[in-house]
């Protein structure tokens, strides 16, 4: 899922994210109940009619950036109180207030609230903070007044057991999809595959897992290897506004002076509208000039990239190829 923070994908129209195929964007509670107001996204219609986006749109909580962004004062059972990173208005965000923003935003796909921790934690801080996330989602369950679905989240910052039994509590609950949170979040990669192989296997088998704020390519392609459905990331994106690109054959930084007259396309392998019609060399002419057609260009390509990447992925699924088409891309794939 591309990453529509404040109802944008930034730097790409509604059209051109279609004309990729994206089906399915991420839209962020905490954001539109602040700027905005999910109150006044209600009243024009909902946040699909106020960005012009007639496909799906999933929002997470707001817990995330509760604890990321703004001045967090304290959680209690009741809610998690905090103050706008705005302009410091002193707030509560609950599980119950959580599903009525979602529910105002309209999205299809809802998040219930959850506690983030850093990793490290102390271990204790950690049991009471799954036990306090699962209690939440119970509230948020009940919440929910809409058709909309809702997923659960599985919490334990960096310990296997406690994400193995959060996972179980969770998944006790019929929710419509499962999502692993508090990953990503600066560990090792070691510590975050071996957290997903834990807690995959203990979610349904039968209904949507879902990565949240995971995005590199080799992260993706080893996520799915282990049963992991939906990702998010604002990596595409925001790589692409600081000039750095997404082949097949790895990343590109775009403004080195190597490029400044290569006339060859960004990847001879992609079929994109700028792959089609521009240099590397233009690409970064307009880097370095600081245009506005530079994010642009590069957000679209580097979101085409990650579309056509996971459709190829899912074609060797079907095919029963994954594990060759994985070893194909790893060896011609160079991350730096």
């Amino acid at each position: 899922m591309p990453v529509g923070t404040n109802a944008t994908v930034k730097a790409l129209t509604v059209d051109e994210l279609k004309s990729i195929g994206y089906q399915l964007i991420l839209g962020n509670t905490y954001h539109l109940h602040l700027r905005p107001g999910d109150e006044i996204v209600r009243k024009l219609g909902g946040l699909h009619k106020f960005m012009n986006w007639n496909r799906c749109l999933l929002t997470d909580s707001g817990g995330f950036q509760v604890f990321s962004l703004a001045k967090l004062n304290k959680i209690t059972e009741e809610g998690a109180y905090f103050q706008s990173h705005i302009d410091g208005t002193r707030m509560i965000l609950t599980p119950e207030s959580s599903i009525s923003i979602q529910e105002n935003l309209g999205s299809d796909i809802m998040m219930v609230l959850d506690e983030c921790l850093e990793i490290p934690a102390p271990k204790d801080k950690v049991a009471r903070s799954i036990e306090l996330t699962q209690r939440w989602a119970r509230r948020s369950f009940k919440a929910k007044t809409s058709r909309n679905a809702l997923f659960g989240i599985v919490q334990g910052a960096h310990y296997g057991d406690l994400r193995k039994e959060s996972a179980q509590m969770i998944s006790s609950i019929d929710f419509d999809g499962y999502a692993i949170g508090g990953l990503s979040v600066g560990e090792s990669k070691e510590v975050m595959y071996n957290i997903v192989s834990l807690v995959a296997p203990d979610l349904p088998a039968d209904k949507p897992r879902y990565l949240m704020g995971v995005g590199d390519p080799i992260d993706l392609l080893c996520c799915i290897e282990q049963g992991i459905d939906m990702f998010d990331c604002v990596l595409p994106t925001r790589n692409a506004r600081n000039g750095s690109l997404f082949t097949f054959n790895g990343k590109i930084s775009i403004k080195q002076e190597k490029y400044t007259e290569d006339p060859n396309p960004l990847d001879s392998d992609c079929n994109c509208e700028v792959c089609r019609n521009y240099s590397r060399a233009y690409l970064r002419h307009l880097y370095k000039a600081n245009e506005i057609l530079a994010s642009r260009l590069n957000s679209y390509h580097n979101l085409w990239f990650f579309k056509r990447f996971v459709e190829e992925i899912r074609e060797s699924i079907i095919r029963g190829e994954f594990q060759s088409y994985k070893e194909r891309f790893l060896s011609r794939y160079n991350p730096s």
